[in-house]
């Protein structure tokens, strides 16, 4: 009894062994994934002032049709914007290399060949197609050629609309703050999403709002839609075009020359006092499109006038205020210039030119801005400071503190009486250079929108061992059940011989 005992257990013990190495050999055919590569993705942001290349990366094996997109690394190159390049051949597009040479020593060599590489100009480039599409046109086809002639997977060269910018900045905050809901590796939720806030961008030629709305869009073309892991978002967005910080500075300036009609002097009440500056009309002021209604009938663009700051807090807002129209709305509301605007909504992010005003104002005041008649106090304060006075505290050059009252004031007139936002809501907006590792702005956004059009690379499968080896071990751990069952089988049947006794 004890033997038969004995060898049914080690019968079982046979079976059990063939079985458990059957199916370790077979599982991992079925399904032993690779952890994917990352993918990289280039895009080069061609402002109106300079242009950035940011180098992203996300895993090959998306998530929920978006990318999982993080920046890799940035690179600034050197000079003025490429549209600063007009009228010179090949200037725009050389500017571009050695970022690009930075781009193909960081990306693996293997991954060059599938990294899509786009470039998108803004504000800088639209105002040139503005005055003269066929310069444009060149530039963009001058750049396109330099593009190509790297090993990277080249999509397009383009002007991005205002709204695009606007929209792309706004999923860049966003997902910088992890307000999309994002799935993970291994089956569950990383976030399941929350409030999503609103962008505030302040560039060169342009400054865009967006943020999403459940009112309706009166004006359709201030409303785009998105769709981002899974979700579709409905935003409201606007651009306004040369209602950036450089182009509203030239318009300053042109409004007082032609104001003041004076032939070699005039007075800047938002320059410092103690500050003066030798400008030429046509390099400074009028050489440019946003500043077409002030120019002259005939003035020499090679004249060169003294402009005299006299630090004059009220009569820098008047003339600020007064460079914006708060009059013929033909829709239920407007912020500015006759657009629609809805009503605000939840938190704001402000960056780009707006971070560098908001900590100017910090560094010469140290005010909180926690409200609009804060905002106000601040900006006297630094409106009253003379030139050296400003310098001292912020230990920064006079080119960069000479516009700084001006550009508080630009900033406070467009965020409370442009935009409407007033003692409950200026709160909600923080200002910010970089979130997550990564800096502020509307190329992240593209990235991540565009990264749907990348198919997302198949799982490699791998068996656990070579063909062969597997095959024969396989065979035997099959003879092993086989021999486990005859013997059971030779056990059951000797006990029922033997009166069913094992």
């Amino acid at each position: 009894m004890c033997l038969r005992y004995s060898q049914t257990v080690l019968a079982g013990l046979l079976l059990i062994l063939g079985i458990i190495g059957i199916l370790l050999l077979v599982l991992p055919l079925r399904e032993v994934e690779m952890p994917p590569e990352n993918m990289y993705g280039i895009v080069l942001d061609a402002g109106s002032s300079h242009t950035s290349m940011y180098i992203y990366k996300w895993p090959a094996d998306k998530q929920n049709g978006t990318g999982i997109v993080t920046q890799h690394s940035e690179c600034n190159v050197k000079g003025g914007g490429i549209s600063s390049y007009a009228g010179v051949r090949g200037g725009a597009a050389n500017s571009l290399e050695a970022c690009l040479k930075q781009a193909v020593k960081e990306i693996p060599n293997v991954r060059h060949h599938q990294t899509p590489l786009y470039l998108g100009a803004t504000a800088g480039m639209r105002l040139l197609k503005e005055v003269n599409a066929t310069e444009s046109h060149q530039i963009l086809k001058e750049v396109q050629n330099k593009l190509q002639s790297y090993p990277f997977k080249f999509m397009n060269a383009t002007i991005l609309s205002g709204q695009e910018e606007g929209a792309y900045g706004w999923v860049t905050v966003n997902y910088l703050l992890e307000n999309f809901a994002k799935y993970g590796f291994v089956g569950r939720w990383l976030n399941p999403g929350k409030e999503t806030i609103g962008a505030l961008d302040l560039g060169g030629a342009s400054t865009q709002i967006t943020f999403q709305t459940l009112e309706k869009v009166e004006n359709e073309d201030d409303m785009m839609k998105l769709k981002l892991y899974g979700q579709t978002y409905t935003l409201y967005t606007h651009s306004f075009l040369c209602y950036g910080q450089d182009q509203f500075l030239r318009r300053l300036l042109a409004h007082l020359i032609k104001t003041q009609d004076v032939k070699s002097q005039i007075s800047h009440p938002c320059y410092p006092s103690q500050f003066k500056i030798s400008i030429k009309l046509g390099d400074d002021v009028f050489d440019s499109p946003c500043t077409k209604s002030y120019r002259p009938t005939q003035f020499d663009p090679q004249m060169s006038i003294s402009v005299v700051g006299t630090g004059n807090y009220q009569n820098c807002l008047d003339i600020v205020k007064n460079m914006f129209s708060f009059n013929n709305c033909s829709y239920s509301n407007c912020s500015f210039d006759g657009v629609f605007q809805p009503s605000l909504r939840g938190n704001f992010m402000a960056f780009s030119a707006f971070y560098f005003a908001h900590s100017y104002i910090n560094r010469l005041t140290n005010i909180p801005i926690t409200s609009p008649s804060r905002m106000q106090e601040a900006i006297k304060l630094i409106c009253n400071m003379t030139i050296s006075e400003m310098t001292e505290k912020t230990k920064q050059p006079e080119k960069y503190m000479k516009n700084v009252c001006a550009v508080s004031n630009f900033v406070q007139i467009l965020l409370t009486q442009g935009y409407g936002f007033n003692e409950h809501s200026l709160p909600s907006i923080s200002f910010q250079k970089k979130a997550g590792g990564a800096s502020v702005g509307w190329a992240l956004g593209y990235m991540l929108t565009i990264s749907t059009m990348i198919p997302a690379e198949r799982l490699e499968l791998m068996k656990a061992l070579p063909s062969g080896p597997w095959a024969v071990i396989l065979f035997l751990f099959i003879v092993l059940i086989l021999i486990a069952i005859g013997y059971l089988l030779m056990i059951y049947k000797n006990a029922k011989t033997n009166g069913g006794m094992v």
